[in-house]
C-alpha cells in the first residue's frame, strides 16, 4: 500500500509531490502515473501544508448512487446514470476554507469516495476497469442546492470556487467496497455508511464514461454520497473521513469578495 500527497513547505513556499510514511513526506520527482524517483528529501508533517493530492484533468460526479440503510438495492441499474461535471476551479485543499458565495447563506456537504484514474482509456470493458484505477481519495462534493435549475441542471450547484475539497492522500491499494464514509459537522456524526451500498458499481461507472469520452490519468470520479448529507453555514467545520485514506477538515466562511 502506498499513499501519495502534494504539499507546500511552510517556510519556503515550495510545492512538491511525495509519498507518505510515518516518517513524513518523501519528495518524489517525475510522474506518479508513470515513472518517478525519490528526490532524497523528507519533510515532517509539522513543516508542511497539505494540498489536494493531485491537479485533476477533470472532475466528474455521479448523483443518487447510494441506497439508505434498510433499503433494497434496485433490481436494475439506471439506463442513463446521473453524471455532472465540476470545474477545476472548484478544487480545494484538505484543510482549506469553504467559501459561501455572496448572496447565499448556506451550502450542503456531501462526503464521497473519489476514484483517481491512472491510465488512459476509451471503450473500457467492465472487467478491465480496475486496470485504469490509480487509487482512491476523499472528496466533499459541496453543493449550493438552492441554485438548482427548475429543469434539474446542476452546473451552478456544483461549480463554486472551493466546492471540491480533495485529499488528503491518494491511497493506491484499497478494496473500495470495504470502506466506511463518515462525516462530522462540528464534531456531530452526520454520515456513516459502508461503501457496499453503492448502486452503480465503480467498474461500471468507468466503463460507461469511457464509451463517451477518453479517460485520462489524473481524472477524478466522485462516486456518490450516502444518506446524511446536509446543510452547513458560516462558522461550521465539516470533516469527511475514510479509514485507510484520512480526513478532510474544512471550515466554512462567508465570502466577502
Amino acid at each position: 500500500m502506498m499513499k501519495f500527497a502534494r504539499f507546500k513547505h511552510n517556510l519556503t513556499g515550495t510545492e512538491a509531490a511525495a509519498f507518505v510514511t510515518e516518517e513524513g513526506l518523501h519528495v518524489i520527482q517525475g510522474d506518479i502515473f508513470g515513472s518517478w524517483t525519490e528526490a532524497g528529501a523528507i519533510f515532517p508533517f509539522s513543516e508542511v501544508t497539505l494540498l489536494p493530492p493531485l491537479r485533476p484533468n477533470s472532475i466528474i460526479g455521479i448523483g443518487a448512487n447510494y441506497i439508505a440503510a434498510g433499503q433494497t438495492r434496485p433490481a436494475r441499474l439506471p439506463e442513463i446514470p446521473l453524471f455532472f461535471h465540476k470545474p477545476i476551479s472548484s478544487l480545494n485543499g484538505p484543510n482549506d476554507e469553504i467559501l459561501i458565495p455572496r448572496g447565499l447563506d448556506k451550502l450542503n456537504f456531501e462526503c464521497e469516495l473519489a476514484v483517481v484514474i491512472g491510465k488512459q482509456g476509451k471503450y473500457i470493458p467492465v472487467e478491465k476497469a480496475q486496470e485504469h484505477i490509480f487509487g482512491y481519495t476523499i472528496a466533499n462534493d459541496v453543493s449550493a442546492v438552492q441554485l438548482t435549475h427548475p429543469g434539474g441542471h446542476w452546473m451552478l450547484v456544483k461549480s463554486g470556487d472551493t466546492f471540491t475539497p480533495l485529499g488528503p492522500y491518494i491511497e493506491t491499494e484499497l478494496d473500495p467496497y470495504r470502506l466506511t464514509i463518515q462525516s462530522k459537522l462540528n464534531s456531530e456524526l452526520k454520515q456513516n455508511s459502508p461503501t457496499e451500498r453503492i448502486i452503480y458499481p465503480i467498474a461500471g461507472i468507468i466503463s460507461y464514461l469511457s464509451q463517451l469520452l477518453t479517460l485520462q490519468p489524473g481524472d477524478v470520479i466522485l462516486t456518490g454520497t450516502p444518506e446524511g448529507a446536509g446543510e452547513m453555514r458560516a462558522g461550521d467545520t465539516i470533516e469527511c473521513s475514510i479509514a485507510g485514506i484520512g480526513s478532510l477538515s474544512n471550515r466554512v466562511i462567508q465570502s466577502l469578495s
